[in-house]
């Protein structure tokens, strides 16, 4: 069984309420049959009821199984409004403001999730990862003790040695350009919790990836790498963690060995935590291309609740696997 499977496998046991803002949108449209009839999600469809049945007859979906909800007929829109304006009235938001938003599907959608009427969200396929996570930032904020997110991909390198039997956890891949040593800190324990919540690692072994090994180099781009190691230490001490380390010699053994000797990670590491957005963007993709490795993601880390961005060129089935990832998150 592949780990889409697994993911699906336990999104089905989970019953979960994933809410689908772009509910005429036609890859989310035909998406609905295997959700439903796989049950890895209960699917709620934003929008005009008769726009989204209109979209569906068009493209041929079946949506029998999936609720429709029309923001602005909705029993609790006022409520939503309300709150938002609480949310957001110290950043200049009115009533009037606050009720334009929660018209948008994006900033009703993110509330949803807030308010516990859903239990995860998912957009993108028409949106950009700036759209989906400005309201999302705005109403569901952070976790506790995370002040940035983070986009991680799950990276399958077949017939590899390294890592967990091929399998990384690469990030931050899509969303901060340049993080602090303390975000870096905080993208690690994120990532564990993607490692264990979705890839199922029993050991996750995070590298703090790096052009220098332990001192091998002096530049501040090293120290900030040095740095955010021993933050992630003192404030996550239960991660097995190193860093920094040069990708060699945190994913071969032989030359973690020689590189880092006594080191519980280097030639190990199965979580990589990459210096910024250019580098973990670039190495993913050299990998997902040179090795054909399978990749998975963006995944959207940090955030108290989930939501998680589609890619624009998403297909269907991405937007199932997304969908199951979503549930077992939550």
């Amino acid at each position: 069984m592949s780990l889409l499977e697994e993911i699906r496998e336990k999104a089905s046991k989970r019953g979960k309420s994933i809410v689908l803002p772009e509910g005429t949108e036609e890859r989310t449209l035909l998406a609905i049959k295997d959700i439903v009839s796989k049950k890895i999600a209960n699917p709620i469809l934003l929008g005009n009821e008769s726009d989204v049945k209109a979209a569906a007859a068009k493209v041929g979906a079946d949506i029998s199984g999936a609720e429709i909800i029309d923001p602005v007929k909705a029993a609790y829109f006022d409520d939503f409004v309300q709150a938002f304006y609480e949310m957001r009235k110290s950043k200049g938001v009115d009533l009037d403001k606050a009720k334009a938003s929660m018209l948008d599907p994006l900033f009703f959608a993110s509330m949803m999730v807030k308010m516990g009427k859903a239990d995860g969200e998912v957009a993108g396929a028409e949106n950009t990862t700036g759209n989906v996570l400005r309201p999302a930032l705005q109403i569901i904020k952070t976790a506790p003790g995370i002040s940035a997110v983070s986009g991680s991909f799950i990276v399958i390198v077949p017939d590899c040695a390294y890592g967990d039997n091929g399998t990384f956890v690469f990030a931050d891949c899509a969303v901060t350009p340049v993080a602090t040593a303390e975000q870096l800190a905080e993208f690690a324990k994120t990532s564990v919790e993607t490692a264990v919540d979705l890839c199922g690692m029993k050991d996750p072994k995070v590298a703090m990836l790096s052009f220098s090994t332990k001192g091998s180099a002096s530049h501040e781009v090293v120290d900030k790498m040095v740095n955010a190691t021993n933050i992630a230490k003192e404030r996550f001490p239960e991660l097995k963690l190193d860093g920094e380390l040069q990708a060699d010699a945190a994913m071969v053994p032989k030359v973690g060995a020689s590189k880092a000797p006594g080191s519980l990670v280097a030639g190990q590491a199965n979580v990589l935590i990459f210096p910024d957005l250019q580098a973990g963007n670039i190495g993913y993709k050299l990998v997902q291309r040179l090795a054909k490795a399978e990749a998975i993601g963006p995944i959207l880390q940090g955030l108290d609740k989930p939501v998680n961005d589609l890619s624009r060129g998403c297909s269907v089935e991405d937007v199932v696997n997304v969908v199951a990832m979503i549930a077992v998150k939550a």
